[in-house]
């Protein structure tokens, strides 16, 4: 740390941003999930933690809401690429199922069940991992910041995080609201992630959605039903901005629905698309990048603290680097945000 200069040339060193901090001297570290098993239209978001640490050395460390929050350290764990791996072997059995699924097959037919058993099975054994993993660092006084992967990865986190904190509430940035029950089979899938979170975790105060836009049925009856769930749907945002309520007043309205500990869950779709075109399911429409930073930032003035975060769906097999470069940028806010109360 006495050597290091954040206005020099950055220097990779295998850890986000190039920090010259160790898990064990930082006061947030940054865990890695390259997963993409159960995405059900594009695949690559498995490659966004590697793509997200090769951008993440390009930023300049000045942070206007928190320009000393890097100082308390931004550890980055170990990656652990058996998880790729294991990612691309079981993602060509997903892909079959869907395909199958989409021919009119059935999920009672042995050729899918026995796919879709094993799927589910290695799905819970990284949610285990993900759990242990993420608990051992925060009874260590860590704060912990996961890097997907789909959206399905943070679900060991959220648990661990719940048994370690206690209550709290999640604000879910997303285009889709997340709430499908084992969709397309897949029990853990990235389009059931905040379903599993409600059903099987407790203590959630509340889910408060925010930009969502891409929803069933099913899930709007989801939400009128569970007291526990706010979503600030994409259109009543833009109806609001259409006849002129500002952005800092919804962002007032957005917050005041959420308890003094809050977990952000932050899907870079729910961006409009031409900040993540690579993205696994972009959807037009969205909130932009300063809109999203502007109200994470306003959520820490009110005293709120931002206990951990996951950033997930940033993909790179489309548009190159410029997936992987915003994915940085987000994730250096969400870090500097959550080390205002450290």
């Amino acid at each position: 740390m006495a050597e290091y200069n954040p206005n020099d040339i950055s220097v990779p060193n295998g850890n986000y941003f190039s920090m010259p901090f160790s898990p064990e001297n930082s006061s947030i570290v940054l865990l890695s999930v390259p997963w993409d098993v159960t995405t059900s239209y594009k695949p690559g978001t498995a490659n966004a933690p590697e793509a997200i640490l090769e951008a993440s050395a390009q930023l300049d460390m000045f942070d206007f809401n928190n320009p000393d929050g890097w100082k308390k350290g931004i550890g980055t764990i170990e990656f652990d690429y058996s998880i790729l791996e294991r990612s691309k072997k079981l993602r060509i059995d997903a892909e079959k199922i869907i395909i199958h699924l989409e021919s009119g097959g059935s999920l009672k037919e042995t050729y899918a069940r026995k796919k879709l058993e094993r799927i589910n099975s290695v799905s819970e054994e990284l949610n285990r991992y993900i759990y242990s993993e993420s608990l051992k660092w925060l009874r260590r006084g860590k704060k912990v910041g996961l890097v997907g992967g789909d959206h399905s990865t943070p679900y060991g986190y959220i648990k661990a995080a719940s048994e370690y904190y206690g209550n709290f509430g999640i604000l879910h940035i997303d285009a889709h609201a997340d709430l499908r029950n084992a969709y397309e089979g897949f029990e853990y899938s990235h389009a059931s992630i905040m379903y599993n979170v409600i059903e099987k975790i407790e203590n959630i105060d509340k889910l408060v959605q925010v930009a969502v836009r891409d929803i069933c049925e099913d899930e709007i009856n989801f939400i009128r039903k569970n007291q526990k769930i706010r979503t600030f749907f994409d259109k009543e945002l833009y109806d609001n901005k259409f006849t002129g309520i500002t952005w800092d007043k919804q962002c007032e309205d957005i917050i005041s629905c959420l308890p003094e500990k809050v977990y952000v869950s932050f899907d870079i779709d729910g961006l409009s698309p031409e900040y993540s075109p690579g993205t696994g399911t972009p959807v037009p429409g969205g909130i932009s990048f300063n809109e999203a930073i502007f109200m994470l930032n306003k959520l820490t003035e009110t005293g709120r603290e931002i206990i951990g975060f996951d950033l997930c769906e940033v993909a790179t097999d489309f548009a190159g680097e410029w997936d992987a470069n915003v994915g940085a940028r987000v994730l250096y806010k969400l870090c500097n945000l959550s080390l205002k109360k450290c």
